[in-house]
C-alpha cells in the first residue's frame, strides 16, 4: 500500500496500517538515508541545493584516489571544516528524536544509518544500537596507522595554522572517518547490517531512496526472512515493490504519528 500519487502527505489509513505494524513488532531494524537530517538543516548531496551540487570540488574531496594525491584539495577541506561551514553545529531534529522511542519500548534491534553526522546518537540513541554505514565526520583518523580523535582536535590545527594536518603519531594522512569513494566499507559494520535484517520482523527504511548499494540490499534480505517492511521517504524509491505499507511526506511530520 502507498501514498496516492501527487499527495504530499499519506492518508490516515496508511498512518494507522504503519502504526499497527510498529505497534506488533518486537524486532525493528531502522534504515535512515540523508532524508532524516534535512530537517536539521543539512543537504543532500546531489539534489538542486545540494552540497556536491554546488561545491564539485566537496564532491572530488569525496573521492579518497583526488584527496590523498592532492593537499590543496584536502587544505580546502579542511579550511571549509575549521570554518563550520561543513554543518559541523547542526542538531536532531524530531525524526531522530522519535526513533530514540523505539529503543525506549525495547523494540529497537539496530538502527543502520548511511549518514556520518551522528545525530542518531545525539539525539540519545545508544551508540551501540547504531552501525554507521559510510563512518562519520566528527572523527578523524590516519589513513597510514590507527590514530583516531575527535574532530575538534585536527580543527584546532587548522585554526592554529596548519592547512593540512598530518598524523601525529605516523606524520601521514588525515581524513574524516567517513568511507570516501573508493575505500571499502567497514566489514564488521556490514556483518551488523546483515545480522539486523535477518533477526528483525520489520524494517523500517526512513528517507533514504534505497538506491544505494549493497546497504539497500538489507531490505530484500529482510522482506525474504519474513520481515514486514515499512518505507518512509519523501518520494518513490526502488524497492516501494518490496513494502507493506509506503509513505511519502515529511519525516519530521510522520514519524511522530507512528511511534508514540
Amino acid at each position: 500500500m502507498s501514498s496516492p500519487n501527487g499527495s504530499t502527505e499519506p492518508d490516515e489509513q496508511l498512518i494507522a496500517d504503519a502504526r499497527a505494524l510498529i505497534d506488533q513488532a518486537a524486532q525493528i531494524t531502522v534504515l535512515t538515508g540523508a532524508g532524516i537530517s534535512t530537517d536539521s538543516g543539512i543537504p543532500d548531496f546531489r539534489g538542486p541545493n545540494g552540497l556536491w551540487t554546488k561545491n564539485p570540488e566537496a564532491e572530488k574531496a569525496s573521492n579518497i584516489r583526488f584527496y590523498m594525491a592532492d593537499p590543496d584539495l584536502r587544505a580546502k577541506n579542511w579550511a571549509l571544516r575549521a570554518e563550520g561551514a561543513l554543518w559541523a553545529n547542526v542538531e536532531p531534529n524530531l525524526g531522530h528524536q522519535t526513533l530514540v522511542k523505539l529503543e525506549d519500548q525495547g523494540k529497537l534491534h539496530t538502527l543502520i544509518t548511511q549518514n556520518v553526522d551522528e545525530l542518531h546518537q545525539r539525539a540519545g540513541t545508544s551508540a551501540d544500537k547504531v552501525v554507521e554505514i559510510h563512518g562519520t565526520t566528527r572523527k578523524v583518523g590516519c589513513l597510514d596507522c590507527d590514530y583516531s580523535a575527535d574532530m575538534e582536535v585536527a580543527l584546532d590545527r587548522v585554526r592554529a595554522g596548519e592547512p593540512d594536518p598530518c598524523c601525529p603519531e605516523c606524520e601521514g594522512i588525515l581524513k574524516s572517518k567517513t568511507i570516501s569513494f573508493g575505500q571499502n566499507l567497514v566489514e564488521d559494520d556490514l556483518y551488523r547490517a546483515e545480522v539486523a535484517a535477518v533477526e528483525c520482523d520489520l524494517m523500517f527504511a526512513i528517507g533514504t531512496s534505497l538506491a544505494v548499494s549493497p546497504i539497500n540490499r538489507v531490505v530484500p534480505v529482510a522482506k525474504q526472512q519474513g520481515a514486514k517492511v515499512i518505507i518512509l521517504n519523501g518520494e518513490a524509491t526502488e524497492m516501494d515493490q518490496l513494502a507493506d505499507v509506503v509513505l511519502n511526506g515529511s519525516i519530521s511530520d510522520v514519524l511522530p504519528q507512528l511511534i508514540t
